[in-house]
C-alpha cells in the first residue's frame, strides 16, 4: 500500500467506540420502546432546512436531528426515537405502521433518504449511512450491514407503489 496509500486512505472507524455506541443505542431504544428488543435498530438522521432571504443575503441553515430507527418485519412497523449524538437522552418514540401510512418511498435527490408520509399534513425523511465521522453532529457508529438490512426491509415491505 505504501506511504501514499496510507496518507490518502482517509479516516478509519474506531470500532471500540462504535460498538459502545451501538450498545447505548440498543439500551436507550429498549428503555423507550415497548418490546424494543423485537426490533432491529440503526442510527439515522433527519434534516430541517430553513431558508432565509434578507435582501442581498440569501441562504439556508440546516438543523440535524439524530434518530434511533427500529424496524420489525413481522409487524411491518418502523419506530423512530429522537436522540442526541452522545445518546444521553431520547425523546418520545413515533410509530409508523405500514397499514396506517399514506405514502412511503426512497428519495434519490438531493439525498438518498427514506420518506414516510403518515398523513397529508406531515412527513419524515430518514437518512441512513454506513458511518459519519462528525461526533458533534451525529451518533458515532459503523453500521454497513444494518443500512443494507433496513434498505431491503423498507423497499420490500414499506414502500408504497
Amino acid at each position: 500500500m505504501g506511504l501514499f496509500g496510507k496518507l490518502f486512505k482517509g479516516p478509519e472507524v474506531d470500532m471500540e467506540k462504535s460498538d459502545a455506541n451501538r450498545k447505548r443505542m440498543r439500551s436507550l431504544f429498549n428503555q423507550l420502546v415497548e418490546h424494543g428488543e423485537d426490533y432491529n435498530i440503526l442510527f439515522g438522521y433527519t434534516e430541517d432546512v430553513g431558508r432565509f432571504n434578507y435582501g442581498l443575503v440569501h441562504g439556508s441553515k440546516t438543523k440535524i436531528g439524530n434518530l434511533i430507527v427500529g424496524w420489525n418485519e413481522t409487524s411491518q412497523t418502523i419506530v423512530v426515537v429522537p436522540t442526541v449524538p452522545d445518546l444521553s437522552e431520547g425523546g418520545e418514540p413515533v410509530i409508523y405502521r405500514r397499514s396506517e401510512i399514506l405514502k412511503a418511498y426512497q428519495n434519490k435527490y438531493p439525498t438518498d433518504a427514506f420518506i414516510i408520509y403518515p398523513d397529508r399534513k406531515g412527513y419524515i425523511g430518514i437518512n441512513v449511512c454506513d458511518w459519519l465521522e462528525d461526533e458533534k453532529l451525529y451518533v458515532y457508529v459503523s453500521q454497513e450491514a444494518e443500512v443494507k438490512a433496513f434498505t431491503d426491509f423498507f423497499l420490500n415491505h414499506f414502500k408504497t407503489k
